[in-house]
C-alpha cells in the first residue's frame, strides 16, 4: 500500500493483477464536517459489524495531512484496540493536495482490501462540498453524519448531499436539538420527488461513544444493500464507480505523462503568457495535450 500511496510504478502493475479479484465486498462512505464524531462513530461500527462475523477494511481519508506512509493519523489512534483483530484492516490516507478531496491512493487500497476478502470496507472522509459528493460516488451505502443544531443542514442542501446521501446520522444525539435536527431533516427529504421504486433516504439518531443508536444503523446499511442487490441499484452505482475510476486513471496518466514528457521550458514559457495575458488557461492547455498528442 505504502507503494501505491508513492506512486510507485511496480505498484501499479500490481494492482492489474489483483484486480480481478475485487468487486465483492460492500463499501459504506461515511462523511460529514469535521467534529461530527465520525471517528467514533466508524469505531463503534466497526465493533458491531464484528459482532455479526463480518470482517472489515477502513480506508480514513485525511484531508490535511502530509502523510507519508509511516505516521500514525488521529482515525488509526481512535481505532488502536481493533490493531490486534485479524479480522479489521485499517489505513490511513492523506489526499497531498489532490483536488476533489478523495486520495489519489485511496480507491487502489480499497481494492486491495476487497481482494483480502473483507465482507464490509469502511470509508471515512472529512469535508464540506465535493469532498462529500466524492465519496457517496465511491460507495455503495453513503452515509452523511451532523450533529444538531451545527447548521450542516444548509451546507448539505449546498453541497448536494441531500440529493445523494442514502442514510443520514444526527450523532451526538444527547446534545439539545437533536429531535428537532431529525424532524427538520425529515421535512427536507420529504420535499424531494422521486420515483415510488427509489431508496427513501432515513435519518437515525445516535451516540457513537455510548455506543447507543449503532446496531440501528447497522441493520439500516445491510436493509440498503438488501435494496440494491434486489433491484438494478447496485449494478448502476458500480458502473457509476468504474466510469470515475477510469476517467481518474485517463486523468492521472494524462497528468504524469505531462510531467515527464513535456519540456519545462515550453511550461515557463505558457505559465509568462498567461501571467501576461497573452493566452487563457484553456488555449495553453490545448497546446500541451496538442504536443503530447503529437509525440
Amino acid at each position: 500500500m505504502r507503494g501505491i500511496e508513492d506512486g510507485a510504478a511496480d505498484a501499479f502493475g500490481e494492482m492489474a493483477d489483483l484486480y480481478p479479484h475485487t468487486g465483492k465486498a460492500y463499501i459504506v462512505g461515511i462523511t460529514g464536517a469535521p467534529g461530527g464524531g465520525k471517528s467514533t462513530l466508524v469505531d463503534t461500527l466497526i465493533t458491531t459489524f464484528r459482532q455479526r462475523d463480518m470482517t472489515l477494511g477502513v480506508v480514513a481519508i485525511d484531508p490535511t495531512s502530509p502523510f507519508t506512509g509511516g505516521a500514525i493519523l488521529g482515525d488509526r489512534v481512535r481505532m488502536q484496540k481493533h490493531s490486534t483483530d485479524s479480522g479489521v484492516f485499517i489505513r490511513s490516507v492523506a489526499t497531498r493536495g489532490w483536488l476533489g478531496g478523495l486520495a489519489r491512493a485511496a480507491v487502489s487500497i480499497i481494492h486491495i482490501m476487497d481482494a483480502m476478502g473483507k465482507d464490509i470496507i469502511l470509508v471515512e472522509t472529512v469535508g464540506i462540498g465535493q469532498q462529500e459528493v466524492d465519496v457517496t460516488r465511491l460507495a455503495d451505502t453513503s452515509i452523511f453524519v451532523l450533529t444538531p443544531g451545527s447548521g450542516d443542514a444548509i451546507q448539505m442542501m449546498k453541497a448536494g448531499i441531500l440529493e445523494v446521501a442514502d442514510i443520514f446520522v444526527v450523532n451526538k444525539a444527547d446534545l439539545e436539538g437533536a429531535s428537532r435536527s431529525k424532524m427538520e431533516l425529515q421535512a427536507m427529504l420529504g420535499m424531494k420527488s422521486g420515483a415510488c421504486e427509489e431508496w427513501e433516504p432515513s435519518v437515525l439518531l445516535t451516540e457513537a461513544v455510548n455506543n447507543i443508536g449503532i446496531e440501528e444503523l447497522v441493520d439500516e446499511i445491510l436493509k440498503h444493500q438488501a435494496f440494491l442487490v434486489s433491484g438494478e441499484g447496485m449494478e448502476k452505482r458500480r458502473k457509476e464507480r468504474a466510469r470515475l475510476e477510469l476517467t481518474e486513471a485517463i486523468e492521472s496518466s494524462l497528468k504524469d505523462y505531462i510531467d515527464s514528457n513535456v519540456d519545462k521550458a515550453f511550461l515557463e514559457k505558457l505559465v509568462d503568457d498567461l501571467v501576461q495575458r497573452r493566452t487563457n488557461p484553456q488555449a495553453a492547455a490545448s497546446q500541451i495535450i496538442g504536443k503530447s498528442i503529437k509525440r
